[in-house]
């Protein structure tokens, strides 16, 4: 059988800034289908592998989306197929809730009255159609990142094509339930076709709902795999100095406590 073409291929991928090595010979892909969960302690690239991907930053090596070469892609054709949910917005300006969301609908330029759906199902699935006509500076931080999953997800809304969705963060201003709604809605995408790259902190939601695991430590892979294979009490212990023990949980998951 043919191994399925990868939607993101990063090969001997690095990156120097000031002469700061912060990557090095990262080989990496995403699949149609999979959730890759970015983990890792503070400082170990997490971030900084996200903004390559993302366009950020201009790395050596090479990185595909898509089965082309990031840097031939126009911004506005890419952003139909690829969406990116930042660990933080700089929004200030007094647009509602609603608004915010539309902007996610500007690649394709689709008329409002085709978006009008598209915008209510997507803040349904995050949970903030209530908030549409709510001026977006006053929501809280959780507000706001609920508010920022629905623009990109009205955003991969359209026609049939792979789709890739990077997340950096998403839960951390988010209570509990939020954080297994957001994941489960991720996990839901991906069963759809997307690929999705996320980073998050909590371990257990890594061995959760991740399928993919690739754990960084000083800008490297240094592990890479199911969350059984990773994270394993020998590298929770060395890669972020805690000693796990490992139990299962009623549903089949991996805890670490």
């Amino acid at each position: 059988m043919t191994p399925p073409t990868p939607l993101l291929d990063i090969q001997q991928l690095s990156l120097t800034i000031n002469r700061n090595p912060l990557l090095n010979d990262i080989n990496l892909q995403l699949l149609a289908g999979q959730v890759t969960v970015l983990i890792g302690a503070n400082g170990a690239g997490k971030s900084t592998l996200f903004k390559c991907i993302a366009g950020e930053h201009s790395p050596k090596g090479s990185l595909s989306l898509f089965g082309r070469p990031r840097e031939s892609w126009s911004r506005q054709a890419l952003a139909r197929q690829l969406a990116v949910l930042p660990q933080q917005s700089a929004l200030q300006f007094p647009f509602l809730a609603y608004e915010v969301v539309s902007l996610g609908r500007i690649p394709h330029h689709s008329s409002e009255q085709e978006n009008r759906p598209i915008i209510q199902q997507a803040m349904e699935q995050a949970n903030v159609w209530h908030l549409r006509d709510a001026p977006y500076p006053r929501l809280s931080g959780g507000e706001k990142q609920r508010v920022h999953f629905a623009r990109i997800l009205a955003q991969l809304s359209g026609e049939p094509r792979p789709r890739i969705l990077l997340l950096d963060e998403p839960t951390s201003a988010l209570d509990l339930g939020q954080q297994h709604q957001l994941l489960s809605e991720a996990q839901q995408l991906a069963s759809q076709g997307c690929a999705v790259l996320v980073i998050v902190h909590d371990l257990n939601l890594a061995a959760r709902y991740g399928d993919q695991l690739v754990l960084l430590d000083n800008g490297q892979i240094a592990s890479l795999g199911t969350p059984e294979q990773v994270l394993t009490p020998a590298n929770v212990e060395q890669y972020f100095g805690y000693q796990a023990q490992l139990m299962q949980s009623p549903n089949g998951h991996q805890v670490l406590v």
